[in-house]
């Protein structure tokens, strides 16, 4: 199975909102194009906060969003949270989460995280 995992793009919304869609997502219920596009934008402006999908065969089939953030403890080491994290219910089971995960926290290294701060959204 070859999971590409990349930044997000604004084209990528739809697919993104598509997965957020899912019944164990906030009960169904997304943004609007118009208002996920201009939240999109201002998440750009942030230092260190990205979405990121999932693409498998040229589908999104999975995201998450990373912030990595400035931390007064452990010596001013930056922290790492992620959050929102969804797989496609149809590609649910094959790894695609872990494989999630597991670059989340490559990208979190890069950038000499400490830790990193999980939570289920």
């Amino acid at each position: 199975m070859d999971v590409n995992i990349r930044k997000a793009e604004k084209k990528d919304l739809e697919y993104i909102l598509a997965l957020y869609s899912q019944p164990d997502m906030d009960n169904g219920e997304v943004l609007d194009i118009e208002e996920a596009e201009r939240i999109f934008d201002k998440m750009g402006r942030y230092p260190d906060y990205s979405v990121y999908v999932a693409e498998l065969d040229g589908n999104i089939v999975g995201t998450f969003a990373l912030a990595i953030m400035d931390n007064l403890a452990h010596m001013g080491m930056p922290s790492g949270l992620i959050e929102d994290v969804v797989v496609s219910e149809c590609f649910q089971g094959r790894g695609i989460g872990k494989l999630m995960m597991k670059r989340a926290i490559e990208i979190c290294r890069k950038k000499v995280v400490t830790r990193q701060r999980f939570r289920a959204t």
